[in-house]
C-alpha cells in the first residue's frame, strides 16, 4: 500500500474508494435505523398559544357595573 497520495496506484484508489463508500452506507443504514425506529424524533410537536385580546369595552363595562 502507498502512503502518499501522489504516488498512489490503482490498487489503492480502489481501496480507498471501498472503503468511503462503505462508510456512507453506514452512517445512511444507522440514520435509517434510528429514524423508523424513534419516528417521533423528527417530529416536531404542534404547540398551541393561546392568544388573549385586549377588550377595552369589557373592563368599562366592569367598572360601570360596580
Amino acid at each position: 500500500m502507498n502512503h502518499s497520495i501522489y504516488t498512489a496506484d490503482s490498487a489503492t484508489h480502489l481501496k480507498v474508494v471501498v472503503a468511503g463508500l462503505l462508510a456512507g452506507i453506514a452512517v445512511a443504514a444507522t440514520t435509517l435505523t434510528v429514524h423508523l425506529a424513534q419516528p417521533e424524533l423528527g417530529l416536531q410537536k404542534a404547540k398551541t398559544l393561546a392568544v388573549y385580546q385586549a377588550r377595552p369595552m369589557h373592563a368599562l363595562t366592569e367598572m360601570a357595573q360596580r
